[in-house]
């Protein structure tokens, strides 16, 4: 919380010059009621639309948390937030969570049963392609060829612009490995492209994989430094963080493997200033930007950046049952999301990581998707300080979602030794042993070098980052989201769980994107 970049979020408002759109034509010429002239006659202008753009991954319009929505408003705004958005499509799809509510879309994320008219898969797409926009319009607004005509020509002024301009970059290459993970091809627009154009070709998941890689290569230097007064931008190692999960997936986007590179850019990450957090709770609390962990966060304030995604959603939907709100620093609970059994069945004896769950009325199988009191609840996010502090406000949340943190870069390396990375096994062992001895509080839960195998890494992914947004991708990377060698609880939309069929391992692009784009071509099965 508390991104300091992000806290000229007003004045960046008038900045949003999508619009509220229903397409993802990036080369339209945006809507707006200003100008150039107008808006960027103050150097401040450049470090407001910077903040917006950050801001997109935490709010969901122009007026939180609802009203003048950045998308097409007949969808629910609160729907539409990034970070929600992005973490149904990873975990209710997946064996991690299930919600029990019947809106649109969500029942067919929760069986693997969804199509190319999933009114929620077509919004993350939406969402994810107005990010890109926003970015490519900074990086056009912010050119030396711009900054000169405008008389900014100073070498304080461009330098400082020359760090934001790397930071949009960075969030543009973010949005585009989500396009990459979630949709394979999909249209590859950039800053270059002129507005007014023909609609976008659609690029291969090669050239998307390609052209993230070399924009993460290329601003390296000029992103922030790493360090607690850049908390919650895009630092060096936020880049390397995002380079070691493209290269982890390499093989999946492209048919080639890239485990040495996943396992540079992880220890890059590891010989950098981060430490683990002495306390595994405190990482999804309110004051969870002190945390010496996180790498990068989507910062949230329940005063400043109001919505009803994010986390705010992730703290009341884990909510219901006996559980006692006011417990989790919130006014209500909404009765929405539990474990999966088999998420649940992970854990063991003596792992602290799953102290937040709620047992009591809660049976453990998911025999009923509507009915909050089947699945066990898990709190993980909490809207109270390490210190029991309420957070600043009883609806919206102070807690920050840690998108990459330290201990997935443990994980990657890890990894990427036992596929053949190169590496050093006994590191390996050294660091998934550093996450268990967190979690059991001693060494009674450290493993043995002939423990440390694939099979074991995804299932200590499932309890060391469980609802952080990461499964369906570390499911598809095993080859376990699709198919019958893995069930989980209402996979295929059987309650004792089906194979699914292969496709699924994408998501479809939206029918009326189809429509509005004759250069697109739907994704194989649907």
């Amino acid at each position: 919380m508390h991104l300091r970049t992000c806290k000229a979020l007003v004045g960046a408002s008038v900045l949003l010059f999508l619009g509220a759109t229903g397409c993802t034509d990036l080369t339209v010429e945006p809507k707006s009621t200003v100008t150039e002239a107008n808006v960027f006659n103050d150097v401040a202008s450049y470090r407001a639309f910077i903040a917006r753009v950050y801001s997109g991954l935490a709010i969901s319009g122009q007026q939180g948390p609802n009203g003048r929505p950045d998308l097409d408003p007949s969808f629910d705004e609160g729907f539409s937030q990034y970070v929600r958005l992005y973490w149904s499509a990873q975990e209710l799809t997946s064996d991690e969570a299930v919600i029990a509510w019947n809106d649109i879309g969500l029942p067919e994320l929760n069986t693997q049963t969804w199509s190319s008219q999933n009114g929620f898969v077509a919004e993350l797409y939406y969402r994810i392609f107005f990010q890109i926009g926003m970015a490519n319009e900074f990086l056009r607004q912010t050119t030396d060829e711009k900054l000169a005509s405008r008389g900014q020509t100073s070498a304080a002024i461009k330098a400082e612009v020359a760090t934001y301009r790397a930071e949009a970059r960075f969030l543009r290459a973010l949005s585009y490995w989500h396009a990459m993970d979630f949709f394979g091809s999909t249209p590859l627009v950039t800053d270059a492209d002129a507005l007014g154009a023909t609609p976008p070709q659609q690029a291969t998941r090669q050239q998307i994989y390609d052209y993230v890689v070399s924009e993460l290569t290329a601003i390296q230097g000029d992103l922030p430094a790493d360090g607690q007064a850049n908390y919650g931008r895009a630092t060096r190692s936020a880049a390397n963080m995002l380079l070691a999960n493209v290269y982890l997936n390499a093989k999946v986007y492209t048919g080639t493997a890239h485990y040495t590179e996943a396992l540079n850019s992880a220890s890059a990450v590891i010989a950098a200033q981060y430490s683990l957090d002495p306390s595994y709770r405190h990482l999804f609390l309110a004051d969870n930007n002190t945390s010496p962990e996180i790498i990068f966060a989507v910062p949230q304030d329940g005063l400043k950046t109001q919505t009803w995604g994010g986390v705010t959603f992730l703290i009341h939907a884990s909510c219901g049952g006996s559980m006692n709100n006011a417990l989790y620093g919130i006014d209500g609970c909404w009765w929405g999301l539990r474990l999966k059994q088999q998420a649940y069945n992970l854990f063991g004896p003596g792992d602290s990581r799953a102290a937040s769950f709620y047992t009591t009325g809660q049976s453990v199988n998911v025999t009923d998707i509507s009915n909050f009191n089947t699945g066990i609840a898990a709190p993980k996010f909490q809207n109270v300080t390490s210190t029991g502090a309420a957070g600043s406000h009883p609806t919206f949340a102070d807690t920050d979602f840690p998108m990459f943190r330290l201990a997935d870069a443990y994980l990657i390396y890890a990894e990427a030794v036992l596929r053949g990375g190169g590496g050093n096994a006994g590191q390996a062992l050294t660091y998934v042993n550093a996450l268990r001895q967190r979690a059991f509080g001693n060494t009674s839960g450290n493993i043995n070098a002939g423990q440390l195998t694939l099979d074991f890494i995804l299932a200590e992914r499932g309890r060391e980052l469980l609802w952080e947004g990461h499964r369906r991708t570390d499911l598809v990377r095993f080859g376990l989201f699709t198919g019958g060698t893995y069930l989980w609880a209402w996979k295929g939309g059987v309650q004792a769980g089906t194979a699914t069929d292969a496709h699924l391992d994408l998501y479809p692009l939206p029918a009326n994107e189809l429509i509005a784009n004759p250069n697109l071509h739907q994704n194989p099965g649907y």
